[in-house]
């Protein structure tokens, strides 16, 4: 839903009741979209990388191609032949 600026502010509580809903506001300023009304989450806990040392290995060859696989995914068909 695309609102200009004057309905946005006459309409802000039923506007912010359609955004949390799921509904796409978006407030235009003469007539170019400007600003998205969007229901506030609250972040997650920030993620923390790592922690698995020690615990994955990974095959020394894992980047290297497989070309038995390639020519099968290459080759293969998915749908028969309609004859």
């Amino acid at each position: 839903m695309k609102v200009n600026m004057h309905q946005a502010k006459s309409q802000l509580s039923r506007l912010g009741k359609l955004a949390w809903e799921g509904e796409d506001i978006v407030i235009a300023r003469a007539g170019d979209p400007w600003l998205r009304l969007m229901p506030y989450r609250e972040r997650g806990k920030e993620r923390k990388l790592g922690g698995l040392e020690g615990e994955i290995w990974m095959a020394p060859d894992f980047d290297e191609e497989d070309e038995e696989l390639i020519e099968a995914i290459e080759n293969s068909k998915i749908f028969p032949d309609a004859d």
